[in-house]
Order: structure tokens, then sequence, then C-alpha cells
């Protein structure tokens, strides 16, 4: 990549060179009985900026992503860096404590002879030991690359989902496919925003024993987000309905940032939806 990044900024210093170059040749060449020598010396500087803005402007595009995608692999291997190091710390230190811990309580119920002692014994070697398959399934998940359902903005909405699901005591389920590199900084702030005001309204009105948040990319390079739940309803119009300022707030955000609003039955399922439209193929 920065080979590449060298090659694109050598063709933006040398297209100038290059175009002036080839116009003087061309001009000698094949262009001197038709053409005064000043009127060769004033076209000289409308080629070459007529060649430049023809081709500088794509390699200064070529150069910013180029240099965006390698800011985005430095940012992806120092959060990989740090998830091998926090794993690391787990296994180096937590992991050793409870290994160690368990083979003292397996030498106090050898060494015991009081029976609750030993019943107490084995009751923390249990403890220690599912501690213990936490820490390491945890040491496991770092150890891999993150998933779409790990980015950092995303990780509140998941929280919520199982607050939510806590006070209604309902099934949650929270499927999220949209990399992350995928959506602008911007599209985070305001799907965070309407995913969290739908699930706000789930907890206060639906009295539902299901809810489900679901991202997904779609083909043609946009996506989906919704927020589900088998709930009551909507009486009528959800957005005529007096007191419904959170999704007529989901429906305003959405439509600044040109996505599609939906709140509607579907079914047994009551769904807020934002969709995003891709580009199309020709």
């Amino acid at each position: 990549m920065r080979n590449r990044d060298r090659r694109i900024k050598w063709l933006i210093l040398w297209i100038p060179t290059i175009t002036i170059g080839l116009w003087e040749y061309i001009r000698h060449a094949f262009l001197l009985p038709y053409m005064t020598m000043e009127l060769g010396n004033f076209l000289a500087p409308f080629i070459v900026l007529a060649v430049t803005l023809a081709l500088v402007p794509g390699l200064f595009r070529r150069l910013e992503e180029s240099q965006e995608a390698l800011r985005r692999e430095k940012t992806t291997n120092a959060a990989l860096e740090e998830r091998e190091r926090l794993a690391r710390v787990l296994h180096d230190g937590i992991a050793q404590s409870l290994f160690l811990l368990a083979v003292k309580l397996d030498q106090l119920d050898r060494t015991a002879s009081d029976e609750p002692v030993r019943k107490l014994a084995a009751e923390l070697r249990q403890t220690v030991r599912d501690v213990n398959d936490d820490v390491r399934q945890a040491i496991a998940n770092l150890q891999q690359p993150p998933s779409a359902e790990e980015a950092a903005w995303v990780v509140p909405l998941r929280q919520l989902l199982g607050e939510t699901a806590g006070v209604l005591e309902a099934k949650a389920e929270f499927r999220w496919s949209i990399p992350d590199d995928g959506l602008t900084n911007k599209e985070k702030v305001e799907l965070h925003a309407c995913l969290r005001e739908a699930l706000v309204n789930v907890r206060k009105h639906a009295k539902a024993s299901e809810v489900l948040v679901v991202g997904e990319p779609t083909p043609q390079g946009g996506f989906r987000c919704a927020v589900e739940d088998d709930g009551v309803g909507f009486p009528g119009d959800p957005l005529a309905s007096p007191g419904r300022f959170g999704l007529r707030m989901v429906r305003d955000r959405a439509r600044r940032m040109g996505w599609t609003f939906a709140a509607e039955r579907r079914g047994r399922r009551t769904v807020v939806e934002l969709t995003k439209e891709g580009k199309r193929d020709a």
C-alpha cells in the first residue's frame, strides 16, 4: 500500500512536467509549420491545466482512499493488539491465580476431617472452576477478531436490549452483521439514537414477550435496521397518537439522513424499521 501511495505521489508531481514535455515535442515535430511560437506558448499552460484537471483529481481520490484504508487498518491492528494484551493479562494473572486456588482447595479437601468443611471446600472448588471456565472463554473470545456485534458503538444497544428484556421478562435476540466500516460516524450516531428510542418505546408500551434488534447489510450496499416485538402493537397510526414524540423523532431523523422509515404491524410483530437504499446497478 505504501509503494502504491508513493507511485501516486510521483505521478501527481510528474504529470505537469510530462504534459509540457509532450506538448513541446508535438508542437515542434508536427505543428510548427501551422502555429506561431506565441500561440504555442499561450496554449501551453491551458493544456497543462486541462490534463491536470482530468487526471490529478482521480489520483488524489485514490490517494485519500488508500490513506483512509491504512488508517482503518492501523485502528484495527491497535484494537487486536489490545485484545491480545488483555488476553495475556487474563491468562498470566487471573487464570493462573484461579488454578492455584483450585489446587489449594483440593489440598484442603484432602486434609479436612470435618464434613461441613469438606462440603464447603467442594462448593468453593466448583465455583472456582466455573469462574476459571468463564475466564478461559473470555481469553478465547479476545484472541478472535471482533465481530460486527462487538463494535464499540453497538455494545450499548445490545446492553439496552438486555435491560429492556429484563424489565419485560421477555426473550431478547440481537442480530447485527453490518460491518463497522460500512457506516459513517454520522450514520452511527443517528442509528444509535433511533434504535435506542425504539427500544425505549418497547419498554414503555409494548408488553412484549420477545424483542429483536436486527442490523443487516443489503446486497445493494445499504442496510436495514429494525426493532421488532410481539407486544400489543400500535392503536391505529402510531405517529398520529398523542405522546408518540419518540417515534416522530425517529421518523424525522431518518428523513434528514435520507433513510426510509416504517412503524407498522407485520403479522404478529410490531416493527420499527430504518432502511438505507444502496447504489443500484445501471
